[in-house]
Order: C-alpha cells, then structure tokens, then sequence
C-alpha cells in the first residue's frame, strides 16, 4: 500500500500536501505509468485521514492530468515521462545593483520629504475616495481624465499666459513615456534633433524606438538653427527657458528663428520641455515658445516631478490642434498611464489654489537654499578660484573651476568620498568645448545646505 508521512507537511492542508507528494513520485518515476493508485477508501484508512481528503487530492492531479480514471476500476498514473523536459543549466541571473549612496548628491533632483505637504495631500486623497467613487472606478479616457486636464489648461493660461483646451493636453506617467508617444504619433521614420549637450534620457527613448537621432550643438543663444538646417531633421527637442545642463535661456530672436525652421515645412515641429520653469528665482517666468506660436508647429511638455516629488510620476503634453485628432486616430487604444486616484486628487490639489502656493514656498526654499550655497562658495578657502555661473532660474547652476586635475578623475575622486557631482563634459556627445572644461553641473533640489557646505570643503581640496 502506497504511504507517506504528514510530519514535514508544514502549513499546507493535507490534500494540497498529499497531491504534491503523490506529483513528485510521478515526475520521479517512481509511480509508473498505468499503475493503479490505492481506492480512496483503503487509501485514506492507511493514512488515518478523512477519503475526502484522498478525494480532493486525486482530484487536483486528475484535473492536472497526472492521474486518470476508469469507471468502476480507479485511479491510474498517466504517462508524462515524455512531457518533462530535461532541466536546462541554470545560466547566471542578471543582477540589478543597488544605486549607490552618497551623503551628498549634487546630480540627483530628489525631492526631500520635508518639502511635500504630505497633510494637504493626504486629505484630497481621503476626499476623492468619499466624494468620486464612480469616477475612480471608471477607465480616463487616452489622454487622461477631463477634470485634471481642465485643471491643468487653467494653470497653464494663469501661470503661463499659455491658452489650451483641455483636448489638447494629453496625461501620461512621465515624459519619458509621452516621449515614446510621441514617437509613434509622428513617425518611426522621421528624424528627431536634440540639443548638445543635453539631457541623456531623451537620447535613450529614441534609442529605444530606433530612429534616427541628430545632436545639434549650442551657442550662448541655445541650440544652433543654422547647424539644424544643414541635418534631415524634422523634430526638434529642445528647453528653451532652462537648459540642462547649461542652464542657458534662449532669447526671442532665436525663439523666432527656431519657429521659422518649422514653418518650412509641414512635417516640422518643435517639442518644447518646459520642465522646471516654475523656479525661475529672479524675474518673471519666461514665456513659452508655443505661447508664440501660431502655426500650431510647437507641443509643448511639462511635469509635475518638479514642483511635487520625484515619484509622483505625472507629466503632460499639449497637442498643436492638429495632431490632437491624430492622436486619438492612432492610439486611442492606449489606457492613460496615470491612475484616476492620483488624477482627481491631483485636480483638486491644484483647483483649490494648493499648487500654486505649493510652488511659490518651494522656489522662497529653493533660493534660500541656493543662496545659502553660493555664499559658502563665496566664503570658502577657493572662492577666487571658482566662478559661478547661471544661478537665476532652475535647481542646478554651473561652477567653473580653476584647475589643474582632470574633470573625470574630480568626480571620480569625490564619489569616494561619498560626494556625487557631474561635469559639463559629460553631457556632451561630439567634441567639448575649452569653455566647458573644467566646469561641473551642481543640482540643489535634494542637498542640505549644511551637508553641501561641508562637502564643497572637500570638493576643493581634491580640485586645489
């Protein structure tokens, strides 16, 4: 009689634990193919349990088609030998590293926990579950639910001076993903510029999406029309009210002219990302190049990982009036990558007036903390040695250095020291300029200014 013991049967129920031992003498052949299995009833009375714990167990493995029955006769094994494969050789597991730990990060954007109004938050949250439990459980449309892209239109119009309709403004979790959009909205066989240097990432979603990538160079001005012209390109990416890294802001003769090399042609058009315009520490926000356009050749993108947190994946776009229609042609088939959740309350979080004084504490604490930064720069033992440049507007501004080590041995250098920062340099793709060397990328957002103040001491004495 076929027998086995519960003692090592753990938290599982008896069946589950019998079938599985039944289903390892099978697989291990020592249960042969065609061989009867004891009838329920002897069974269960030589293991001392109940026949409808033999029952259920036979049953899963009839159902899993280890066993069969024959009417009147019992319970068989089925032949399955052939159905095992050999077990292949383990290959080695791509294992994904940590990210490192810095006890300063000049090149991270991460939005320290202090500065998210985690009450206010935390309360729209609780009111959209009691007052919008049919809208949540209702699938947005592609482009994102109505009333944050109305919240958003407002925003824009007020903050901005930019007009859009709500069905222009298209929601999606990250401008990574509304690149990739993009993308398969206008054309895998196009060719897209973008700036260099330049932010890396939009470089690796093209990459991603295999079409052709053009890196056109910059002036003081921002990314040259006159080297544009000369490439096949017919899409333009670029940040025309703070460039990263440079932080360059680009001046409204240039604007004109970059508009001008999109009205050429019909297949030309300019993406605007506008990422964190609303930190501009000194002056009025810059007007957005699609608040001048009026061939409808600019999309314009925003996010709000800049204003809010890090990780709150939300960021839009808004559609020249043209492509709008084409876009719900084409990928309507497309679920909104944000939830409704953080839809509605991020729509009331702004309607309610929220945002924008959330963004007006934010830049007051960012320009004390920038602030509080370059006057230790300014005090500090190499003061005379370093230049700060571009510190009116955004969370990074520029320090070019007078010295004698090499830019990647510096960085090099302060990561072991637990101090991450990048230089110009690395941002390029064709050749470096003399006026970029020697010049390092510095990132506020998520950086104490005590820990940044100490860590620049040290930053010195690797650069002296």
């Amino acid at each position: 009689m076929l027998t086995y013991s519960f003692v090592e049967k753990g938290s599982d129920p008896l069946y589950d634990y019998l079938y599985k031992c039944i289903r390892n003498d099978i697989l291990q052949g020592k249960l042969k193919a065609g061989e009867k299995l004891p009838s329920k009833r002897g069974f269960a009375k030589n293991l001392g349990v109940s026949t409808i714990t033999i029952e259920n167990a036979y049953n899963q493995l009839q159902t899993e088609g280890y066993i069969f029955s024959k009417p009147k006769k019992g319970y068989f094994v089925c032949d399955v030998s052939r159905q095992v494969p050999e077990p292949i050789k383990p290959s080695k597991t791509y294992e994904v590293s940590a990210p490192a730990e810095y006890s300063v990060d000049f090149v991270t954007s991460r939005t320290r926990s202090e500065n998210f109004p985690f009450s206010i938050w935390s309360h729209f949250m609780r009111q959209q579950l009691s007052e919008h439990q049919s809208e949540l459980m209702s699938n947005s449309p592609a482009g994102g639910s109505l009333i944050l892209r109305q919240a958003i239109a407002d925003h824009l119009w007020q903050f901005h001076g930019l007009k859009a309709e709500p069905e222009q403004i298209i929601i999606g979790a990250g401008t990574e993903y509304l690149y990739g959009l993009l993308v398969q909205l206008l054309g895998l066989d196009r060719s897209y510029a973008i700036e260099d240097p330049g932010y890396r990432k939009i470089e690796q979603v093209y990459q991603a999406y295999h079409v052709t990538c053009r890196h056109i160079p910059m002036d003081e001005s921002g990314i040259r029309v006159d080297q544009l012209e000369k490439t096949d390109a017919q899409v333009v990416h670029i940040s025309p009210s703070h460039h990263f890294p440079t932080g360059i802001v680009m001046p409204v003769a240039r604007r004109y002219e970059l508009l001008g090399w999109a009205a050429k042609s019909d297949a030309r058009y300019i993406i605007e990302d506008d990422y964190d315009s609303e930190f501009r520490m000194k002056g009025r926000p810059i007007p957005t190049l699609q608040s001048m356009d009026v061939q409808e050749k600019v999309i314009y993108m925003n996010t709000f990982t800049k204003t809010l947190s890090s990780t709150i994946r939300i960021s839009y776009m808004v559609l020249p009036r043209p492509l709008v229609r084409q876009f719900y042609d084409t990928l309507d088939f497309y679920t909104c990558t944000v939830s409704n959740f953080e839809q509605y309350t991020l729509a009331a979080f702004i309607n309610k007036g929220y945002f924008e004084r959330h963004i007006t504490r934010m830049r007051n604490d960012y320009r004390r903390q920038r602030d509080a930064i370059i006057h230790a720069i300014a005090a500090g033992p190499f003061a005379k040695n370093v230049t700060i440049l571009r510190q009116e507007a955004g969370l990074h501004f520029l320090i070019k250095v007078k010295t004698n080590r090499d830019d990647r041995i510096i960085c090099e250098q302060a990561a072991k020291q637990g101090i991450r920062i990048s230089a110009l340099a690395d941002y390029y793709t064709g050749p470096v300029p003399p006026e970029a060397v020697h010049t390092f990328v510095l990132n506020y957002a998520s950086v104490d200014a005590e820990k940044a103040s100490a860590a620049l001491l040290v930053l010195w004495q690797i650069m002296a």
